[in-house]
């Protein structure tokens, strides 16, 4: 029974989502059943935590392999799930309880798939996140607005649009806080393209034929998000201690 519905699924994203990306979206499928609460590891003074934020339609469950990596590498993780359609401000305030609950003496790496990169943005440059985070790390993040988002008018969509308060501030106010912050796209994106993943003048990173679902799942994204925050210390970036 299971298997013949996974099958019809796979069915009908594959008239519209190149292979590797169809298989990415159904293991979200799979693994959104998974870690619906908030999930906060044992960590003291010290220690790189990072903080997963998911995107729209989808829970902490997605991130478990970029989880397991980064663990396996010596970071502390936490995840919570946030609802579907809630705003960027409600979720950064939930993702700002979540950085509450974390030793002030840990580094805090966020990092943000699709519209989790923008919460996490928004976090560190309204709410006060400054005070508190490394950096932010973004997957596929609609900084330039997604066009897709006009499917959604109500609630977190309008944040999404092009020209919405929340990316036109967001864009306005980039530098008012010394958070580095890269961005990771890429052209195949249908989604997200890269053009449009990119936070105004911050680093960027573009990755060629992956498309929105795969940036969770694709072993070079990993590899470089894990690098990113567990690699040698760079400049503006606290070092390990």
């Amino acid at each position: 029974m299971l298997r013949a519905l996974v099958n019809r699924s796979q069915a009908r994203l594959s008239r519209y989502l190149p292979g590797t990306e169809t298989r990415a979206t159904l293991r979200e499928v799979v693994l959104m059943r998974h870690d619906l609460g908030l999930v906060m590891p044992e960590h003291g003074a010290g220690d790189d935590v990072v903080v997963l934020v998911h995107g729209f339609f989808a829970s902490a469950g997605v991130w478990r392999p970029l989880k397991a990596r980064l663990e396996a590498q010596g970071a502390c993780v936490a995840t919570f799930t946030h609802t579907p359609g809630a705003t960027v401000r409600l979720i950064a305030k939930q993702l700002a309880r979540v950085v509450d609950r974390i030793h002030v003496g840990a580094r805090v790496h966020i990092v943000g798939h699709s519209l989790g990169g923008i919460v996490a943005r928004w976090y560190v440059q309204e709410e006060g996140g400054h005070s508190r985070v490394t950096q932010t790390i973004s997957l596929a993040s609609p900084f330039g607005g997604a066009p897709a988002a006009q499917r959604f008018p109500i609630l977190v969509g309008n944040d999404l649009l092009p020209y919405s308060h929340v990316l036109t501030r967001l864009r306005a106010r980039a530098l008012a806080h010394d958070v580095p912050h890269l961005s990771i796209g890429s052209p195949a994106d249908r989604m997200v393209p890269a053009k449009v993943a990119t936070h105004h003048r911050h680093e960027s990173v573009t990755v060629d034929g992956i498309g929105h679902n795969s940036m969770l799942y694709d072993d070079s994204v990993i590899e470089l998000v894990v690098d990113r925050i567990l690699g040698p210390p760079r400049s503006g970036i606290l070092p390990r201690v």
